[in-house]
């Protein structure tokens, strides 16, 4: 496989660029070698610079549940452009999309747009904040919720123990207003609710998680997690930037019955453009300026290219018979593609799915349900897998920690043709 080009863009992006990239996972530091550059993708289909053509199963890190380039969001966005790209001001699309949100998430009864699931959660977690005039939070080990000072924050010597900054200009007071807890372990929640009585604002968790692979909670923890926070005047948050209207239409929080109080959201509500959102009940989000003291604002947010594409996007979703079921069944059949691989060559690997969304952990684990169990994993395995699969025409997330994502717009042809470079790359690993 030909990527000279790829490799003569890398080396010119490097020299402005830190490392090259504007987000750090493209930079194949986890797998090795140069990233590809894309120049253009169309369906389940991305093309690099060189010209290779590949089935993909990142889709933008989520949002492209339609496939890229559908042709309706394409529309969308030149009718849109002629009339104006930002105002600054309100427009109908607006209002439109936030009627849209509440109508397919019930538990959002008002929603605030934003530009980045970074903005999202950072601005979520400040208004609990604010609501509750408490000042810690609880997140768990190994869940993203973008590069938030609060959310760059790492386990200490134990889960329960005040984190520590893991991130380089993250301060020791941010890191000590951030609780640590295990990601489907009850009691490490039970526990620092009882160690910080009165003291948490928020508790923010990614319902199913996605930045340390696929990951589903079990009934006890979510359901556990609900209540602990209701007893003791918490405000529960789900990151919903990769689930919402990917695993269901409603979201994670359709697909186990929680309602949460608050939800982030990004990815697919913009159709592929930058976005972002925040929304719960109302008594919370009155707490926003201009209605209450809690200030937040944005120069392009709700700007009329993503809300265009992102309406265009939601209403298909919403207005298409079985669409869930359609994509799920695709995924299905993927994921029982490999399981079967696996099986076939008694491949030491744990595949979890949960509706489009899906991961191989290269892990001798029986299961994977936490961050103890994904950190088992062999990434220099996984390395070579992915390469394999580049080469045989597939692109998948180039790191083990992430999810993968299948498309309506994936064809079983698409997805019989990675069941069989999987086989062939895991064969060649043994």
């Amino acid at each position: 496989m030909n990527t000279q080009n790829s490799k003569a863009a890398f080396a010119e992006a490097i020299k402005h660029i830190p490392g090259g990239v504007n987000s750090p996972v493209r930079a194949f530091n986890s797998v090795g070698g140069n990233p590809l550059f894309i120049k253009s993708a169309s369906g389940s289909k991305i093309t690099d610079i060189d010209d290779n053509e590949y089935i993909d199963y990142v889709g933008s890190w989520g949002p492209m549940i339609l496939g890229h380039t559908h042709p309706a969001v394409v529309e969308a966005l030149n009718q849109t452009v002629l009339n104006g790209t930002s105002f600054g001001a309100p427009t109908l699309m607006e209002t439109e999309m936030a009627n849209l949100i509440c109508e397919m998430v019930p538990s959002i009864e008002s929603v605030r747009m934003v530009n980045s699931g970074t903005e999202a959660t950072m601005s979520a977690l400040r208004l609990a904040r604010g609501y509750t005039k408490r000042d810690l939070v609880i997140k768990f080990e190994g869940c993203y919720h973008g590069h938030g000072d609060s959310f760059l924050i790492k386990a200490g010597s134990g889960a329960l123990t005040l984190g520590t900054p893991n991130s380089p200009g993250v301060t020791k007071g941010t890191a000590s207003d951030t609780l640590m807890a295990s990601y489907n372990d009850l009691d490490s929640v039970l526990d620092l609710f009882t160690k910080y009585p009165n003291q948490i604002a928020a508790l923010i968790l990614e319902p199913v998680t996605g930045n340390m692979g696929v990951i589903r909670p079990s009934d006890e923890f979510i359901k556990g997690i609900r209540k602990a926070c209701t007893d003791n005047g918490t405000v529960l948050i789900f990151d919903e930037v990769m689930t919402g209207f990917r695993v269901a239409k409603g979201g994670a929080q359709e697909l186990f019955g929680i309602t949460p109080d608050l939800t982030t959201l990004g990815k697919i509500i913009g159709g592929g453009l930058p976005v972002g959102a925040y929304g719960g009940k109302k008594e919370i989000m009155d707490c926003l300026a201009p209605n209450g003291p809690v200030y937040q604002a944005g120069t392009l947010s709700g700007n009329p290219m993503a809300m265009a594409a992102g309406l265009t996007t939601l209403r298909i979703l919403n207005e298409t018979p079985d669409f869930y079921a359609k994509l799920e069944e695709k995924a299905n059949f993927y994921v029982q593609g490999l399981q079967s691989n696996l099986d076939k060559l008694g491949f030491p690997a744990v595949i979890n799915q949960v509706g489009a969304m899906f991961t191989l952990f290269f892990t001798k684990e029986k299961e994977v349900k936490n961050f103890s169990d994904v950190m088992t994993c062999d990434t220099e395995l996984y390395a070579k897998y992915f390469k394999l699969g580049l080469e045989a025409g597939i692109y998948a997330a180039p790191s083990q920690f992430e999810a993968g994502f299948v498309s309506i717009a994936h064809s079983e042809a698409d997805l019989q043709k990675t069941i069989e470079a999987s086989f062939d790359a895991l064969k060649q690993l043994q």
